[in-house]
């Protein structure tokens, strides 16, 4: 099965649709590409208009529903993958991931919600969405999001 068809699988099995504009808030770019290296900026999730998860993990945000916002976050690169690419079936290699979460004081299993991006990245990419990563609790992110990710790929 191709990692475009992948994709789509996962976003279905979530219920959010990632083909319609990917929103920036600032100016900045979405991605720059270097070479072989591309740069993904932070996102949050994010569908549509609506951030899909808000609030603190261990607070107002259970583990679940925070792995879920790091699984939107992960489309949402992909996505921006995809369309700068053409398919996903181009990517070599996810370098790396950094993952923030708007955490709880006591909040400590921001390992387990980046659980959520990094088995995603493994469905849809196979060993190619192998990679490093940081987890992050941070006491506020931008639209009160539950997550925001970034990624650093190696393309063809």
């Amino acid at each position: 099965m191709s990692r475009d068809t992948e994709f789509s699988n996962a976003a279905a099995s979530l219920g959010y649709a990632f083909d319609g504009e990917i929103k920036i808030g600032g100016n900045y770019v979405p991605l720059v590409r270097d070479g072989r290296h591309v740069y993904l900026s932070g996102q949050i999730p994010r569908v549509g208009d609506a951030v899909v998860v808000t609030g603190r993990a261990g607070a107002d945000v259970p583990l679940a529903a925070a792995q879920l916002a790091a699984k939107v976050c992960v489309m949402r690169a992909l996505a921006l993958l995809q369309r700068s690419l053409g398919t996903l079936d181009k990517v070599s290699a996810i370098l790396r991931i950094t993952v923030y979460v708007q955490s709880a004081e006591d909040f400590t299993q921001q390992s387990e919600v980046a659980d959520g991006a990094s088995e995603l990245l493994y469905r849809i990419l196979g060993a190619a969405g192998a990679h490093t990563r940081t987890s992050v609790g941070v006491f506020q992110l931008p639209k009160n999001a539950t997550v925001e990710l970034d990624l650093v790929a190696a393309v063809e």
